[in-house]
This record gives structure tokens, C-alpha cells and sequence, in this order.
């Protein structure tokens, strides 16, 4: 069980002939501790029982439960709440596992046992008998309530039905309504029997008094990890635990991880050590009195059932159970004393939300570490390639191998003399051979420009997927993440989309070549030209030509034929050359930005589904806090 929690409360116990008879503790008895746990011998019961109590001390006004008016105090839990329930946590992630049990464990206290008492202070004080499997917890409960209330036996280990026994004025109190909301529940009628698994049984019975309940839980170490769940919900709505553990069994891990709970909130508490052996008898409660010591639970009031008691009509027949019984009486019997239980109880809970609410908040800003971490990655490998394709668009290195070698020779063959000839001046016609030839060419100067704008998209996309994919997977947890992104439909389609968008590119260049040697009137007064072939002139040069020719291109091949910068000035004249070469590489940039966009909407779209804690979750929590200490 990994919550925080608080320390017990032992009121002293007297004489009483029933549950919820016998006089009450009072808060002027002296704070000591409660001594070794009692054995059967009556002497040893008896001196127990006359023994000091420790009383819950009222304690300055800071420290009180509020009262139920106290809007505001009602306004800030909820709040809490709210800000509680509406956090989601990514699966796999760091601070995955703990953060969801910590908001389920703080979420319930809240809902079930903080705002309830807070809104009502009339609600019945609720005594939680919690332990080992096989301690004899519910033949203690029918024990103390003097009537069979709940079954026992080897059922109970398997079954997950609580029952909760109360006078019948309070049976409405625990109804659906008012008590742990969530959890169905069913009325006992006639003898007792159990409920469904999961399922809440109501015990009205006149034997108990009202304003108390008592409450048979499901065992804390069960096999069934449900079980214990369901009785760590129950522990955390109630106001008084009696512990039940066995001589062979209290040493166990699983039963401290409660009973430090208890002590970590502040828990009023009685320890029931049950099958103590007469031999070795004075050595083990020993131990087990040491052992509470040593965890912080010394005050604890504790009793021992002897392995030789009897059970009769599933009940227990030594006076031990009277003895209990007795204490309880002590603890329940006057409203006045209920409530300095309760309010232990209640402020302890609070009190633990000074460190349980931070937690989890750590654990959300774990959560938000490790999405910032691979959201960075996503938008460092794409501005990094951004920054590649815009270097390599205007360096002259994308003018090497196969495209210059295009480019060459179209220069070598004439091609663009004939593609720029005076107006009025015809043709020379070609054969359909040289024609065929010339449209090879061209063809393949335009598959070469296709063909390396291409190339560097891909490169620099899939090196960008590359690198989010490696941090993401060193990111713990972020495997399935990194998996999810990258078998997401869609993903693929990357070069078709290349493709698509330089075609459409390279026709919004024509255009712009076209309307702008429309409107420069000696162009169109004196020269014609194909505008196709003027296009990929203009690429040439936004490509770097110019640079490549000055080195500029790494290992660029040694440029030959007429400038396409030179042909271009004279044909359109330098100030519409440039204001054409800005256009064309901003239209080229903002389709390469818009497919770089699309590549990364895998990885965004992972993010975005893996319901990682917004940046401003974890401070809203410590303020909540803050806010809390404020209001109380």
C-alpha cells in the first residue's frame, strides 16, 4: 500500500457489559503509554484495563476540524478535489503507477471521509476492524456487537463482501447517497449471510448504539490484490481502526505498510494480537510491543486473544473480547468522546495532505519532465531539418552528380539559346530525332531537379524521425510511445507527397515567369522564350549556381555554359529576377515547411494521446496546498 498516513489514538477502556455501555474516558487522565499487551490471566486483563489512556487533546483552534459551516474551508477542499480528479497520467511513463495510486488514495479520503464530515457533524463514528487473514475479525465483530452480524470462516479469505453493522437509526447515514458513493451495497435481512463479491453489506441490529458503526473489512494481505484495495478504501473512511493480527502473521510486511499508514496519519487506533500461544507467550507480545515501538505506534492501545479461546456461535467466549469491548465503550460511548476521536482522526487526515498532495504533485511534474523532454525532441529534429532542406536549397550542394550533370547538357546542346530566341524570328526546325533528343534532355534535367529536392526532404525527414524516435526510447516508457507514432496510418506517404508538392511548385514558377515576362514590355516586344525550360533555369539558380561556381557547393562539379543568373537579368532585368527568386523560394519553403508539419503530426499526435499532465497541473496542486493550510 503506498500512501502516507498518521498515528493512533488509545482512549482507556472500563468495565462494561455490552458494546457502547461503561464509562467513557476522560481527557483529564494522564498521557502514558499503554503498557504490554494483556494476557488472558484475569489479573493481567484486569491491570490492563485499569491502565493509563492517552486522551485526544482538543488542541488549539488552528488545529480543530473546522466546523461544517465553514464554506470556505468546503470550497477549498473541493477545489482540491476537482484539480485531483482531473488529472490524467500517461501510461508507461515515469510517475505513471504512483501518481494514479496516490490520486486514487488522496481522490477517496477526500470524497469519502474528509468532505462528508466536513459537511455533516452528525455522522456516526465508524470503527474499521482491519487485520491478517484468519485473525478472527469477524468473529471479533459479532463479539463486540454481541449478535452474529457477519459469517466467518474459510469463505472469508476468498470473499470481497464487507458488512457494516449499525443501530437502525444510522442505517441511512451509510446508504449509497452519503457512503463511498461508488460502492454498491445490499441490507441484510435475518441472519447474516455474505454479499456479492464487491459488494457492501448493511447490518442494522439494535445491538449496536447509535451514533457508532462497526465495520468487518476484507483482509489486507489477501491473495486477491482487490481485497486489500478494498480495504485500504475502507481504512481511509473511517474514523478508528482496531487492528487484528495473528501471533504467526504480525511480522508480516503487508500488515506494518497499514499500521504505518495509521501512524503516519494520525490514526486513532487499538492492536489486537489474536492466537498468542501459551508457550513463548511473554517473549512474543514482547516483541510485538517492541516492534510497535519501534515503528512510531507505541501509544497504540493493545490486547491479545489466546490461541485457547473459544469459539461459540461465532462469537469469542474470554473476557478478552469484553475487554475490548470495554475500550470501545470508552471511545464511542459519549458524543463528546466520539468526537475528540473522530477530530484526531480527521486532522491527522489533514495534516497528511501536507505531504501527500506535494508527492503527488512530483509525481505529475515526472509526468510533464518526460513530456517536455520528448516534445523538445520533436521540435528540435524538425527545426533541425528545417535548417538542413534551407541550407541545402541555397548552398549549391544539391548541384552535384546526376543534376549537374542534366544540367550540362542542356547547356552543352544549345538548348537554352533556342529556348530565348528573338521575337519574329522563326524557329529552325528540328527533325523528330533531335526533337526527341531535346525533350529527353529536358525531361531528364527535370527528373535530376525532382530527383534531388526529393532526396534532400527524405534525408532530412527521416533523420528528424529518427532522432525523436532514439530520445523517445531512451525516454523510460517512451518505446510504446515511439512504436505508436511510427505504425500511426498515413505515415509513408512522404515521398508521393514530395512529388506533388515540387510539380505544383514548379508550375507556380511558370506562372510567375510568364506574367512577368507578360508585363516587362522589351521582353515581350523582343523575345520569346519556352517557359517550361526558362523554369528550370530558375531553379538552377535558386539552387546556387552562382555559389557552387565559387565553391560554395561542396565537391559541386565544374559548372559549364552560360550563367542562368545572366540569362535570366537579361531576360527579365535584375529587379524583377529578384523579386521572382524571393517568391519562388518562399512558395518552396512553405510547401517544405507544410510537409515537415505533416511528418511530425505522428509524434504530436502521440503526445497528445498519451494525456500527459498539462505544464501548470503541478503548480495548481501546490497551491491547493497552500490554499488548504490557509483555510483550516
Amino acid at each position: 500500500m503506498t500512501r502516507p498516513s498518521a498515528a493512533p489514538d488509545t482512549t482507556g477502556s472500563g468495565p462494561a457489559d455490552r458494546f457502547g455501555t461503561g464509562p467513557a474516558a476522560t481527557s483529564d487522565q494522564p498521557a502514558q503509554g499503554p503498557g504490554p499487551l494483556p494476557e488472558e490471566d484475569p489479573r493481567a486483563i484486569n491491570e490492563a484495563r485499569r491502565g493509563p489512556t492517552v486522551p485526544v487533546p482538543a488542541g488549539p483552534a488552528k488545529h480543530r476540524a473546522p466546523a461544517p459551516e465553514d464554506d470556505r474551508f468546503e470550497q477549498v477542499l473541493e477545489s482540491l478535489r476537482k484539480q485531483i480528479r482531473d488529472l490524467a497520467f500517461a501510461d508507461d511513463l515515469p510517475g505513471a503507477e504512483e501518481g494514479r495510486v496516490l490520486q486514487a488514495d488522496v481522490l477517496a479520503q477526500l470524497t469519502d471521509y474528509v468532505l462528508p464530515r466536513v459537511r455533516r457533524p452528525d455522522i456516526p463514528l465508524l470503527i474499521a476492524v482491519a487485520g491478517s487473514t484468519g485473525a478472527g475479525k469477524s468473529t471479533l465483530v459479532n463479539s463486540l456487537v454481541g449478535e452474529q452480524v457477519t459469517t466467518t470462516g474459510v469463505r472469508r479469505p476468498t470473499t470481497n463482501s464487507p458488512v457494516l453493522a449499525c443501530n437502525p437509526a444510522d442505517v441511512d447515514w451509510f446508504s449509497e447517497a452519503s457512503f463511498i458513493p461508488s460502492l454498491p451495497r445490499v441490507r441484510q435481512q435475518g441472519l447474516a449471510m455474505p454479499g456479492k463479491d464487491g459488494m457492501l453489506v448493511l447490518a442494522a441490529t439494535e445491538a449496536m448504539p447509535p451514533g457508532v458503526a462497526l465495520l468487518d473489512t476484507p483482509d489486507v494481505d489477501s491473495a486477491v490484490a482487490a481485497h486489500h484495495e478494498f480495504a485500504a478504501k475502507f481504512l481511509d473512511a473511517a474514523d478508528l481502526w482496531v487492528f487484528v493480527t495473528t501471533s504467526s502473521r504480525y511480522a508480516d510486511a503487508r500488515v506494518w505498510e497499514f499500521l504505518q499508514v495509521a501512524r503516519d496519519r494520525d490514526t486513532s487506533m487499538a492492536v489486537v494480537l489474536s492466537r498468542v500461544p501459551r508457550r513463548g507467550r511473554r517473549r512474543l507480545l514482547d516483541h510485538f510491543g517492541a516492534m510497535l515501538e519501534a515503528n512510531g505506534l507505541g501509544a497504540a492501545a493493545r490486547f491479545a486473544i489466546p490461541e485457547t479461546d473459544q469459539i461459540r456461535g461465532e462469537r469469542f467466549t474470554s473476557n478478552v473480547a469484553d475487554h475490548i469491548r470495554g475500550f470501545l465503550a470508552d471511545v464511542a460511548g459519549e458524543a463528546e468522546q466520539r468526537d475528540r476521536v473522530s477530530r484526531r482522526t480527521f486532522i491527522g487526515v489533514i495534516d497528511s495532505f501536507r505531504t501527500r498532495v506535494p508527492e503527488l504533485a512530483r509525481q505529475v511534474e515526472t509526468q510533464i519532465e518526460a513530456g517536455r523532454v520528448m516534445t523538445t525532441a520533436v521540435d528540435t529534429a524538425y527545426a533541425d531539418a528545417r535548417g538542413r532542406i534551407g541550407t541545402g536549397l541555397s548552398d549549391g550542394s544539391l548541384l552535384r552528380g546526376s543534376l549537374m550533370a542534366r544540367w550540362q547538357e542542356v547547356a552543352a546542346s544549345g538548348e537554352l539559346a533556342r529556348s530565348l530566341r528573338p521575337r519574329g524570328k522563326r524557329a529552325r526546325k528540328a527533325g523528330r530525332a533531335e526533337q526527341a533528343e531535346r525533350g529527353q534532355r529536358v525531361a531528364a534535367l527535370e527528373r535530376a531537379v525532382r530527383d534531388s529536392l526529393e532526396a534532400l526532404v527524405v534525408s532530412s525527414c527521416e533523420r528528424a524521425s529518427e532522432e525523436v524516435e532514439r530520445v523517445w526510447r531512451e525516454v523510460p516508457g517512451g518505446d510504446e510511445l515511439a512504436t505508436g507514432a511510427l505504425n500511426r496510418p498515413g505515415t509513408g506517404l512522404l515521398v508521393q507527397q514530395i512529388r506533388q508538392e515540387i510539380g505544383e511548385w514548379q508550375r507556380d514558377i511558370a506562372e510567375m515567369t510568364g506574367e512577368a515576362g507578360a508585363t516587362k514590355r522589351s521582353v515581350a516586344r523582343l523575345v520569346t522564350f519556352d517557359r517550361d525550360i526558362v523554369t528550370l533555369i530558375l531553379i538552377i539558380d535558386l539552387l546556387g549556381y552562382e555559389r557552387s561556381r565559387s565553391g560554395g557547393g561542396a565537391h559541386a562539379a565544374e559548372p559549364s555554359g552560360p550563367s542562368p543568373q545572366r540569362l535570366l537579368k537579361g531576360l527579365f532585368g535584375a529587379q524583377s529576377l529578384r523579386s521572382i527568386g524571393t517568391n519562388a523560394r518562399e512558395n518552396l519553403i512553405r510547401r517544405v515547411n507544410g510537409l515537415l508539419d505533416r511528418e511530425r503530426i505522428p509524434f504530436d499526435a502521440a503526445l497528445a494521446s498519451a494525456e500527459i499532465p498539462s505544464e501548470d497541473a503541478a503548480v495548481q496542486l501546490y497551491q491547493a496546498t497552500y490554499n488548504l493550510e490557509i483555510a483550516r
